[in-house]
């Protein structure tokens, strides 16, 4: 693992987002740091629809900080927007990215450790966000998801934390394969017996594998 630190740190309140006004916590603002984060994320952080959004298993979402050029590459007129928060995460970070990290890694980032458990899929609100429908299928179709984290330790949290590999237990399985199977559900039987019981897997992915496997 290169070496990796937070870049930028934000939280959003709920707040009406697009044309009807959707509730919504998408939008984030910059904060310094050092905040606490909790078993249910980021302090000052929000999510309005708590079906989908928010929870143990998606306490904070890490984003890398070099995805952002590539979308100003691709959506020039959005540049002013595909800055640090731009897609909705808590942490961005530098040095770091889906092909580096591998499902369920632990990282300590200040006094807290983070688990990867699982991608961002992204929802209508990513599209109402910029006006832009094409959104939500472009992240899926680049594979710049982000990463959602388990809380497994509070602690607090600020810029320029390094980001630090404390524990592996999945070495062979990198997280830009589990981006591929939610976004495609293409994966290989071997696969879906591992994703049942992988240490660290969100539940509801090790769920979803244990169903697909009941009826293949």
């Amino acid at each position: 693992m290169t070496h990796a630190f937070v870049e930028a740190l934000q939280v959003g309140q709920v707040a009406p987002l697009g044309p009807n006004n959707e509730p919504s916590g998408f939008v984030k603002r910059a904060v310094p740091g050092p905040v606490a984060v909790g078993l249910l994320g980021v302090e000052g952080d929000e999510q309005a629809d708590l079906t989908v959004h928010g929870g143990p298993e998606k306490a904070v979402y890490g984003y890398a900080a070099a995805h952002y050029a590539a979308w100003r590459a691709e959506f020039p007129q959005h540049v002013d927007l595909f800055v640090a928060g731009g897609v909705g995460e808590n942490l961005t970070i530098a040095g770091l990215d889906e092909t580096g990290i591998c499902v369920g890694d632990v990282h300590a980032i200040g006094s807290a450790l983070l688990q990867v458990c699982q991608p961002r899929q992204p929802c209508f609100k990513f599209a109402l966000r910029f006006g832009n429908s094409h959104l939500p299928k472009a992240m899926v179709g680049s594979g710049r998801a982000g990463w959602y984290y388990r809380v497994l330790q509070p602690g607090q949290v600020g810029i320029g934390d390094a980001v630090t590999l404390h524990q592996r237990p999945n070495p062979d399985f990198r997280f830009d394969r589990l981006v591929s199977i939610v976004n495609n559900h293409d994966p290989t039987p071997d696969e879906l017996a591992r994703l049942a019981v992988m240490p660290g897997l969100a539940r509801r992915l090790q769920e979803a594998a244990q169903r697909h496997l009941k009826t293949a």
